[in-house]
């Protein structure tokens, strides 16, 4: 393909480790975590900035940060999150902010003579019937999944504005797309947290109040893959070292859990004692969302963290830090 640059960055991209890297989204589940591995792989020169001291929606202000800072690497991981209530609630926020952010911090990027830039998406991106295992492929092969198709237009536009400047510009920008996250920093939100996290904190405070049950919505047989934030960012890491290809890549555990082995761990890890109810008049949802990380795997790379391990270690740091 015209533009098109090889698939294998030299190793030395980030053997310096002096080189300056921008970091953006730092404060969340996602950045937080890869500032965590830069910083414990000896990387002195991080830029980083909170939202009030950089809006990334701003054109101006992104190209005077740039024009001044000039990072040769960059890390794009700030984005506009939810669930399916905030989507529907604000769709508008949620297609507008994040392809004001793509397109301001890519488009800088290019042309403030960054070497390398890397995109962080998410498996909303597919179509809602994709195959299953997930593979790249399934990009754009059918209709997305309703209820948060406003975040993954943005985020498919960025997939794509990271081609375009490869083929139009010859500039290694990459993507990767990783799988439910948890860990560290995540969001233990009553009302609008992703499923493991509230199930963590619905354990939790069924241990604190002594409560004889928990009731889970659904029949616990739904099949879901999660991959802990650490993980993530030991594989962000290796796609900077390691992949300048065209295409996006996902980035996956490559292992299922049932809904219902997924509660019982939980449970285990947070010491509840009561009983487990499942209210099965409650939806399912889709009975399977696995991502094919085969593409990665074959560059060299696989998760290290399993998934209890990583529930003992998302405990202990909800128990530090979320007030109770």
């Amino acid at each position: 393909m015209s533009g098109a640059i090889n698939d294998a960055t030299s190793p030395s991209a980030l053997s310096d480790k002096s080189v300056k890297i921008f970091v953006a989204g730092h404060r969340g589940l996602v950045g937080s975590a890869i500032v965590r591995k830069l910083q414990a792989l000896g990387f002195t020169n991080l830029v980083l900035r909170g939202h009030a001291e950089l809006d990334l929606t701003r054109q101006n202000d992104v190209e005077s940060f740039f024009a001044v800072e000039k990072p040769q690497f960059v890390i794009l991981a700030a984005a506009k999150v939810g669930g399916i209530h905030a989507n529907n609630t604000y769709p508008a926020d949620f297609i507008a902010v994040n392809l004001q952010i793509q397109t301001n911090v890519i488009d800088a990027s290019y042309r403030f003579g960054v070497k390398k830039l890397l995109f962080l998406g998410s498996s909303c991106i597919y179509p809602k019937f994709a195959p299953q295992p997930i593979p790249e492929s399934a990009l754009l092969t059918g209709p997305l999944e309703p209820t948060n198709e406003w975040y993954a237009i943005a985020k498919i536009a960025g997939i794509k504005m990271c081609q375009a400047y490869r083929i139009q510009y010859n500039w290694d920008a990459i993507s990767g797309m990783p799988t439910n996250l948890y860990g560290p920093h995540d969001n233990f939100h009553p009302e609008n947290s992703h499923v493991l996290p509230a199930l963590m904190r619905r354990f939790h405070e069924a241990k604190v109040k002594g409560a004889k049950e928990v009731v889970v919505w659904g029949s616990g047989s739904p099949l879901r893959e999660f991959l802990h934030v650490d993980d993530l960012a030991d594989g962000v890491v290796f796609l900077m070292e390691n992949y300048s290809g065209l295409e996006h890549v996902n980035v996956g555990s490559g292992k299922e859990v049932t809904i219902k082995e997924l509660a019982e761990l939980v449970k285990e890890v947070v010491g509840f004692e009561g009983e487990l109810v499942w209210d099965s008049s409650k939806p399912d949802g889709t009975p399977r969302k696995l991502m094919d990380s085969s593409k990665l795997a074959g560059l060299g790379w696989t998760p290290k963290i399993s998934l209890k391990d990583g529930l003992v270690d998302t405990y202990k740091w909800y128990l530090e830090n979320v007030k109770q």
